[in-house]
């Protein structure tokens, strides 16, 4: 037989794992409890008979214990699921209750309108754009760090390799040790010889370049000259004769 008044004296004056001591109240940490404060009339464990409303994923059950079934543990709590409709959900409440103490149906509604507040807050804000927060480690965010640094150096390094490759290649520090493509490079240097290249019209051609034109003409036309040396070592009198065209 349950006897209320001495497991509480157990409880009151000796050690409970749920007592949370705090000055002036003390408060209980059981789930059961249906205001968070040690006292006798709403400790969990020293009445036999006993009320509260809970909430679970998003739903709000009823909970009561009664003297009758506390030989069986895992049937001690009677679970009723209450409608989303507060109005209901009080009815219920009172077709529940209807023979229980005044201040345990009390003590259960007001319960019952705290959870649905606090649900329909949270409905509110999953419904709202919000930015989540993620928790970031320490040593994570210095390793981080370090990585993206190591990253922009070598990839500081990568360009400075190879501004200074192609500097060396347009200087000629390597003359023909690259092999390029033939056929790309015929094209490449074919389009850079049509650019060079000009053309000029007949009424350009400058008086200068017509007179060069033909003063060679007139050279070619004169007829063969003679030239006469005298060479050391040959008899007096004797002369070589050299051609020119």
């Amino acid at each position: 037989m349950q006897t209320d008044d001495v497991i509480w004296g157990l409880i009151n004056k000796g050690f409970c794992s749920f007592k949370a001591p705090n000055r002036p109240l003390t408060f209980c940490k059981n789930k059961y409890n249906l205001t968070g404060i040690c006292s006798k009339s709403m400790c969990p464990l020293a009445n036999s008979r006993y009320a509260t409303v809970r909430e679970h994923r998003g739903m709000i059950y009823l909970y009561m214990k009664t003297i009758e079934r506390s030989h069986l543990p895992s049937k001690l709590w009677e679970r009723v699921k209450l409608s989303r409709n507060y109005e209901k959900a009080l009815k219920q409440i009172n077709a529940h209750l209807i023979y229980w103490p005044k201040y345990m149906i009390n003590k259960c509604k007001q319960r019952l309108t705290r959870i649905t507040q606090y649900l329909i807050r949270m409905r509110k804000l999953k419904s709202r754009k919000t930015e989540k927060i993620i928790p970031i480690s320490r040593r994570t965010e210095k390793l981080e760090k370090r990585k993206e640094l190591r990253a922009l150096n070598v990839a500081q390094l990568d360009t400075a390799i190879e501004k200074q490759l192609l500097n060396r290649l347009e200087t000629g520090v390597y003359g023909d040790i690259y092999n390029f493509p033939e056929k790309e490079f015929i094209e490449q240097v074919v389009s850079d010889t049509e650019s060079e290249t000009e053309f000029v019209a007949d009424d350009e051609i400058e008086e200068s370049e017509t007179s060069d034109v033909e003063d060679v003409k007139s050279i070619q036309s004169e007829p063969d000259l003679e030239y006469e040396y005298e060479v050391e070592g040959l008899p007096k009198g004797k002369k070589i004769k050299l051609l020119t065209n």
